[in-house]
This record gives structure tokens, C-alpha cells and sequence, in this order.
């Protein structure tokens, strides 16, 4: 068995059903910020952990977390791979 085999699955940064693993409240506020040139940049779903969602803005200079209450953080304290 290769050791250094990559354990994580081919996903696309957004899935198809990515409305599926949304609140409400995050589909909400994701219609109101797309009007301003925001976007779904990726969702990470850890195991037994709510979905993160990221989004970024059109310029693709700044990112935020997409909370499930709906706020949008624009200081997420996540590490992003290039």
C-alpha cells in the first residue's frame, strides 16, 4: 500500500447539491451577497461538523465564512492550500 496516497476523495470545491447543505439562513444571505459580486468559493464538510462554507468576492482578493446563522465572516480563522 502507497503511504503517501492522497486519502482525500476527487470533489469539486462546490458540489452540485450545495444548496442541500445549506441553512436556510446561509441560502438567504448567499442571494443577498451574490447581488454584490459574492460566490461560493468551496464547502468543506468535515466528519460531525456542520459544513464550512467559504465564499468569495468577484475580485477574488477577499474570502469569508458563510455562517449558519447567515453572517458572513470576512476574519475566518482557517488555513487555505494554494
Amino acid at each position: 500500500m502507497d503511504i503517501t496516497h492522497e486519502k482525500r476523495r476527487a470533489e469539486p470545491p462546490v458540489p452540485e447539491n450545495a444548496l442541500n447543505m445549506l441553512t436556510d439562513m446561509q441560502k438567504i444571505a448567499l442571494r443577498r451577497i451574490e447581488n454584490f459580486g459574492w460566490h461560493l468559493k468551496f464547502i468543506r464538510h468535515p466528519s460531525f461538523e456542520p459544513p464550512l462554507v467559504v465564499v468569495e468576492n468577484s475580485t477574488g482578493v477577499n474570502i469569508g465564512v458563510l455562517e449558519e446563522d447567515g453572517g458572513v465572516n470576512l476574519n475566518p480563522q482557517i488555513v487555505l492550500r494554494d
